[in-house]
């Protein structure tokens, strides 16, 4: 019978009483990581442990090098199998307690026994310098001696336990190191889910004989989710052959993958230690399924200048999301790890991944910024499949809501074109007792409700579909004219001539010709001031040449006009009537039919005045405003509808053009869950509040009359 892994794990845990001293709760996991993997080793090896004894010491006395591949190989389970690692030490764990008088020698020694590939392992652990520190404070016997009390063997624990111990461990150590919400790893039932919403739907293909399944997890920590993984494809076929691929950037997180692997007897598969960011072990292969729980909010300026250099990220070439925010480039990373896919052709399969994010990668950043065009290369190339909001306060060291994405380049047929969301994040039960911030988790029923909702992709109160467009729009700038209006006043004087002492004769002759009488319209005032300074006397100094001169006149503006919206608009320039191609300029769009070509002029700032030329007027810049337009809608139809009644000398802006189709407008990709599953909760009618609150003061009353008599 399986041991209870909790009781497993606080027994494991109760060795903390023997660390404090020498060790702060933050570093416990440096002695209790590695020997609970060491104990574990121990217990897999013990089977042929004597068996590999006999024939190290048969090939070293013949001095045949490299022996590891053949020791590897004598190493085997209980059923058979060899392992692919061994360790040639005459010492085990009971032998390890036996002599209390050279532990740090012998456990060192015992280290120094296992084959390379372990060695590596623990190299990563640094546990040498472990040892030293518990000898120097004699607690390095009391500890050994306790972890040789846990039976650790497959028989007593089996791998599925063992993932539960080390996900145990692993949260408390988090929650004495005070994690970042950022560095965390994640609950089992949201992992159940991940893998139920990447796997379900190909059950059809996984459950066939001597199918071969390659997944890989960029981000795998411990390596929770590639278990995972491995555990549902077991459980639907024993004779599926798996191969998982890690990656972590943390030593011990990696240490404990690679060990766990190496126990599993995953021979084929791989974990590397390393930058997901800028580092790819696995440069030239592809996966069938990929998930992952990256850092939210990482940071990643120290990444930033090896990434720069690269003529793309991961064969994205557009903009990259802000610099303390690179969780959507883990999703790069994983979408370039897609096999190619061809309907009908075995050779190409496409892949599926599925992410944890937080609510950051949906919505934010307008159109045009990193985040926006990472959405937007996503949902054009029809790859996002679904995502499922969570509960709040699901992990152990943050309390925000999470977001799990499906995407994929193998859509279903009756998805292509289609994005699914699913609101999970009422569907949660409050746990008895809080694991930090963890205070709600998803039974069984929930998980199999939201991979039922997935499976079967309809509109209902908690699961929508959407055309792909709905989440895209174009941000157009709305721009209205300048409106200025003139006048001489001696507080206008005193400050331009402050600034331009120079001009004290020239200012004379214009308020000579102009008077100082407020005037409304600034374009024929300003062909005034410019004759006046055309006619001033020889003496009199006028507009400086170059840059100063160009000052001179703005400052001129700047004192002597006030924006005044009964004047008249300025006039920017006057230009050629130039012919508009309304297919470049309105991409995939169908204008008005009874829209004229000077309807169209004018809502573009071109208005005609009647000598065969535009007018264009000067933008007032704070009247600037912007406009998200609906991808589905024609930019003209919603201006004529939503701005122009409200404000009808406003025109769109056609120099703020899209850097991919060239339209007018930035096109933007968000998606905004609460609007989606917004339910309007109407207020509560006025007079049931009055009545709470006559009832309020008259408890109140009663309150003080008891006090005062």
């Amino acid at each position: 019978m399986s041991a209870s892994f909790q009781q497993l794990a606080n027994f494991i845990w109760s060795v903390a009483d023997l660390l404090r001293g020498p060790y702060c709760p933050p570093q416990y996991e440096r002695v209790m990581l590695p020997l609970t993997v060491l104990r574990r080793f121990d217990a897999v090896l013990a089977p042929s442990k004597e068996a590999v004894l006999k024939r190290h010491a048969q090939l070293s006395s013949k001095g045949i090098p490299n022996i590891d591949a053949i020791l590897n190989n004598l190493a085997k389970d209980e059923h058979g199998t060899p392992l692919g690692f061994h360790n040639h030490s005459q010492l085990d764990f009971p032998k390890l307690k036996g002599d209390p008088d050279n532990i740090g020698r012998h456990l060192a020694d015992y280290i120094a026994g296992f084959s390379e590939n372990i060695r590596k392992i623990f190299e990563r652990f640094e546990f040498d310098k472990e040892i030293e520190k518990l000898e120097e404070s004699n607690r390095l016997y009391q500890v050994v001696a306790q972890f040789a009390e846990i039976d650790l063997h497959p028989r007593k624990v089996d791998n599925i336990i063992m993932d539960l111990v080390f996900e145990d461990l692993i949260r408390r150590f988090n929650e004495a190191a005070n994690e970042t919400a950022g560095d965390h790893f994640t609950p089992r039932e949201v992992i159940q889910l991940m893998v139920n919403l990447l796997l379900e739907p190909d059950t059809s293909v996984l459950t066939q004989a001597g199918v071969i399944v390659t997944i890989c997890d960029p981000a795998c920590g411990t390596g929770g989710m590639l278990a995972e993984a491995q555990n549902w494809i077991r459980a639907h076929n024993e004779q599926a052959t798996v191969k998982v691929f890690g990656q972590d950037y943390n030593p011990r997180s990696y240490a404990v993958a690679a060990s766990d692997l190496l126990i599993k007897g995953h021979k084929d598969g791989q974990v590397v230690l390393g930058n997901t960011l800028t580092d790819d072990p696995f440069p030239d292969q592809r996966f069938d399924y990929l998930l992952a729980n990256p850092p939210f909010g990482v940071d990643w300026k120290a990444e930033k200048k090896t990434i720069d250099r690269w003529p793309n990220f991961r064969s994205y070439n557009g903009k990259l999301p802000r610099i303390n925010d690179g969780a959507l480039l883990f999703l790069l990373y994983m979408m370039s790890k897609f096999q190619d896919y061809k309907a009908g052709d075995r050779d190409k399969p496409g892949s599926r991944t599925a992410i944890v994010f937080n609510g950051s990668p949906l919505f934010t950043g307008g159109a045009g910024s990193g985040e926006s065009e990472i959405r937007r290369w996503i949902i054009e190339r029809d790859q996002l499949e679904a995502i499922v909001a969570l509960p709040e306060q699901m992990f152990y060291n943050t309390g925000i809501g999470t977001f799990i994405w499906v995407v994929t380049n193998r859509k279903a047929a009756t998805r292509r074109g289609k994005i699914q969301l699913i609101d999970a994040r009422e569907r949660y039960t409050p746990m008895k007792r809080s694991l930090g911030d963890k205070r709600r988790h998803l039974d069984q029923a929930a998980l199999d409700a939201v991979t039922r909702e997935h499976g079967a992709p309809d509109n209902s109160q908690t699961s929508r579909v959407f055309d792909n467009t709905d989440f895209g729009y174009r941000r157009i700038t709305v721009l209205r004219p300048l409106r200025l209006r003139f006048q001489i006043t001696e507080e206008a004087r005193e400050h331009f001539l402050n600034t331009c002492p120079e001009l004290y004769d020239a200012l004379q002759a214009v308020q000579d010709a102009l008077g100082t009488e407020p005037l409304l319209d600034w374009n024929p005032t300003w062909d005034t001031v410019q004759q006046v300074f055309k006619i001033l006397p020889d003496d009199v100094e006028g507009w400086a040449k170059g840059t100063k001169g160009t000052a001179q006149k703005k400052i001129f503006r700047d004192c002597f006009t006030t924006v005044d919206p009964e004047a008249a608009p300025v006039i920017a320039k006057h230009h050629k009537v130039e012919s508009l191609d309304r297919a470049a300029l309105f991409p995939g769009q169908t204008l008005p039919a009874d829209l004229g070509k000077d309807d169209l002029y004018e809502l573009l700032g071109l208005h005609t005045d009647g000598k065969g030329k535009h007018i264009e007027y000067e933008p007032d810049p704070a009247l600037k405003d912007a406009e998200n337009i609906p991808l589905k809608e024609d930019i003209v139809s919603y201006v004529l509808r939503e701005v122009r009644p409200y404000v009808p000398d406003a025109w769109i802006d056609r120099e703020t053009l899209d850097e991919q189709d060239g339209g007018i407008g930035k096109v933007g990709y968000e998606i905004n869950f609460n609007r989606v599953f917004f339910q309007y909760q109407p207020p509560r009618p006025l007079h049931e509040i009055d009545a709470e609150l006559e009832a309020v003061e008259k408890r109140i009353m009663g309150l003080l009359r008891e006090v005062t008599e």
